[in-house]
């Protein structure tokens, strides 16, 4: 059935366009989930389970971290897809925390959303660690987490604005009014933790919309966190009990087998068990407003998770149109806007986005990157300070430069999978890993 995958190679990451693609998956956890189930339980009194379908590195690294921390008490891998991990929360009483006695050095990898949400984690714990990571992680912004955190008396020391990250927390943190400049869904989860520590009730307000993956979690948990709008309530001091959580798909995973379905002719692919949290699924009303056939069957939450999950449906052979994003809408999509730009170059018309100028400082400068390769593929693209402009050109053959940034890699193998270029060639496929271990095993098997 395929033209491209016998003649694709993991090894050098050179993807042709197949045939076809056609079947159904079942995708990697969550990792924002994820972090916080780990996290969260490593905080709460008592015992729980967290069940990872296929974690990516990133996953794996909060484990890491959290292990070192003495929270977690058995990993247990069942076949090749789930790993169930025990953990043993440091809270008692009405204090969430972290356990361990101090003085540790924690390897967060190349996980972002891991170090930022310690940051807040440690704040209440009254002793000192040191939070590291790997050059790409090290070269991220994490003064917008330590400098609220030193308004309410948390000891935080970074590089120059980076990691490493030193932090000394306490016991008696203050309660106060948090008014974000940037709206983050990280920042806003480290700062929601750091009050669990705090004597009153702590408000965060944000700019605009974020994911509420933290306030969602915790108030499922007993924590009293309360969501509404762009602010966050959190009444301290404040414990929560632990709960086993079974974590659902990933649907930042899942974005780039919608726009590959989207884009092929002859495609149907059904993703199953798949999170649908209303944040999160900005990228089917992208697609659907540019004119994919994408279908949702939403089940809600379940017993084991506060999240929505569902399944979803996507078929090819419609022609796709032009978009215009900005504002919120960019909000929606941060994470999988590197993927739509790959459908923006199939589209009829001219297709810009605005607003995203956080894409330069992602796990590389993604707004450059996905302009650079765009170009290399054919496309007709522009940089932007805050986005790009693109429209369709002539698809050619092209290696692409991904600087390890794993949604830079996947997205350019669906380009050449999909005939929106010639054969693609992706510089490092195995950064994939860090969110999407299976990525090229879920490729093969839809195009065979």
């Amino acid at each position: 059935m395929t033209d491209g995958l016998s003649r694709t190679s993991y090894a050098t990451g050179e993807v042709r366009r197949t045939s076809s693609l056609v079947g159904g998956l079942r995708l990697p956890a969550d990792k924002s989930v994820a972090h916080r189930a780990l996290l969260f339980n490593a905080m709460a009194h008592g015992e729980a389970e967290v069940t990872v379908a296929r974690p990516g590195e990133d996953v794996r690294s909060m484990a890491g971290v959290l292990g070192t921390l003495g929270a977690v008490t058995s990993i247990e891998t069942v076949g090749d897809d789930l790993t169930r991990v025990r953990l043993r929360g440091g809270g008692e009483g009405e204090a969430a925390r972290l356990p361990g006695g101090g003085g540790e050095t924690l390897d967060c990898g190349n996980a972002g959303t891991a170090m930022r949400l310690l940051i807040g984690a440690l704040a209440g714990r009254p002793a000192r660690a040191t939070l590291i990571g790997d050059a790409s992680l090290s070269a991220r912004p994490m003064e917008r987490v330590a400098a609220p955190l030193r308004s309410v008396g948390v000891h935080v020391v970074t590089a120059d604005g980076h990691a490493p990250v030193t932090v000394e927390g306490s016991s008696a943190l203050e309660a106060t009014d948090h008014e974000l400049t940037v709206a983050s869904a990280q920042v806003v989860g480290a700062l929601t933790l750091a009050a669990l520590a705090a004597d009153g009730t702590t408000t965060i307000h944000v700019p605009g919309p974020t994911r509420d993956h933290t306030e969602r979690m915790l108030a499922w948990m007993g924590a009293p966190v309360r969501r509404e709008g762009y602010v966050t309530t959190v009444q301290g001091k404040a414990g929560f009990g632990a709960r086993t959580v079974d974590v659902p798909g990933d649907i930042s995973a899942a974005a780039a087998w919608l726009v590959a379905g989207a884009l092929h002719p002859d495609a149907h692919i059904v993703i199953e068990d798949v999170g649908l949290n209303p944040s999160r699924t900005g990228v089917i009303d992208v697609l659907r407003d540019m004119g994919a056939d994408i279908r949702v069957a939403s089940e809600g939450p379940t017993e084991w998770c506060p999240e929505p999950v569902g399944t979803v449906i996507v078929s090819g052979g419609r022609p796709l149109q032009a978009i215009d994003l900005s504002g919120e809408r960019v909000a929606d999509v941060i994470d999988e806007l590197p993927l739509l730009a790959i459908a923006m170059a199939a589209a009829e018309g001219v297709s810009t986005v605005r607003d995203a100028r956080e894409l330069r400082v992602k796990e590389s400068d993604r707004i450059a990157l996905t302009v650079a390769g765009l170009r290399a593929i054919g496309a007709a693209a522009e940089e932007r300070e805050d986005g790009w402009v693109v429209s369709r050109g002539e698809p050619r053959e092209a290696s692409v430069r991904t600087e390890g940034d794993h949604r830079i890699a996947m997205s350019f193998a669906i380009a050449g999978l999909t005939g929106v270029a010639g054969t693609v060639v992706v510089d490092d496929p195995a950064c994939a890993a860090v969110s999407y271990p299976s990525f090229w095993t879920d490729m093969e098997h839809l195009a065979s």
